[in-house]
């Protein structure tokens, strides 16, 4: 009877052991083609051009875009009318506390992305002459925390279809330049 017991147990562990092994080996960490550190200085070098160009891009818009504003305030003033897109005229109380409002947000805007800027200019300059990108990681982390402000800055105000396109396109190469350095990348 002990030597019938004896022999069943291994043949009863069998299913649930194999089973085991199965699931460590299918969820255990093995490396990947997109795993930090697995990139070549180029690769990376190429996506930090694409965030830094991305930038320049972004500012360039948002310049345009002010100075455009500017041009119809100042066409509407000399004009003499104060007349909002319905047609009716507006209070001068409520049109001061919206430029107010507005200008708080280009402002609160365009701060970030000058920390933007100077935190990828930091990290290209620490990146050009180091030999191991991984050596810059602290630097693409100042990139995504400059990056999230600005996210989330996006997320609250309304800055029409051309802005939203723009930030896109960066917020993209920002997570793409992220992933390289195996960094999370930020939500939409």
């Amino acid at each position: 009877m002990k030597e019938a017991r004896k022999l069943q147990w291994p043949k009863r562990c069998a299913g649930p052991l194999a089973i085991a092994v199965t699931v460590i080996l299918l969820f255990s960490p093995r490396p990947t083609l997109g795993q930090a550190g697995s990139f070549t200085k180029g690769v990376v070098g190429d996506h930090i051009r694409k965030v830094e160009d991305g930038v320049d891009e972004f500012r360039k818009y948002l310049e345009n875009r002010g100075e455009d504003a500017k041009g119809r305030a100042e066409t509407a003033q000399s004009s003499g009318t104060k007349t909002t897109r319905r047609g009716k005229t507006s209070s001068g109380a409520n049109t001061e506390a919206r430029k107010e409002q507005t200008k708080r947000t280009k402002d609160e805007l365009d701060d970030a992305l000058g920390d933007l800027n100077k935190s990828t200019n930091r990290l290209r300059r620490k990146f050009d002459p180091s030999s191991k990108y991984m050596e810059t990681k602290v630097q693409m982390e100042n990139v995504m925390d400059d990056g999230r402000k600005i996210n989330q800055i996006m997320v609250r105000g309304k800055y029409g279809s051309q802005a939203e396109r723009l930030w896109g396109v960066l917020r993209s190469a920002i997570n793409d330049l992220a992933r390289t350095y195996g960094i999370a990348p930020m939500g939409v």
